[in-house]
């Protein structure tokens, strides 16, 4: 697992590059705020119920979470069931939001 920096994924965005992010946080807090990522939370990941992340085990992925910690977590279990190229959003949504948001 590799980790990506917020500005780097933000850059990235603002390019127009299409990027596979997914959000580890819960519900609730996907509805709060997010960047459009795909909502997959960390449990799920650890209850191996993955079929809707599968189509990109060989595309690079990039997992966010509040904080950069479930996301760490979940980045290392997916690597773990064969995704190639995973990489953990450092500081996750406090540091985007802080950053980014007005």
């Amino acid at each position: 697992m590799e980790n990506i920096s917020i500005e780097e994924v933000h850059r990235r965005m603002e390019a127009g590059e299409k990027l596979n992010l997914v959000d580890m946080r819960e519900p609730s807090e996907n509805a709060e705020f997010n960047i459009g990522g795909i909502l997959h939370p960390l449990g799920k990941i650890r209850d191996f119920e993955i079929d809707e992340l599968e189509g990109l085990k060989g595309q690079e992925v990039i997992c966010y979470c509040r904080s950069g910690n479930r996301s760490g977590q979940g980045a290392m279990m997916l690597e773990s069931m064969g995704f190639t190229n995973v990489k953990n959003l450092v500081g996750g949504m406090l540091a985007w939001r802080e950053k980014y948001s007005v």
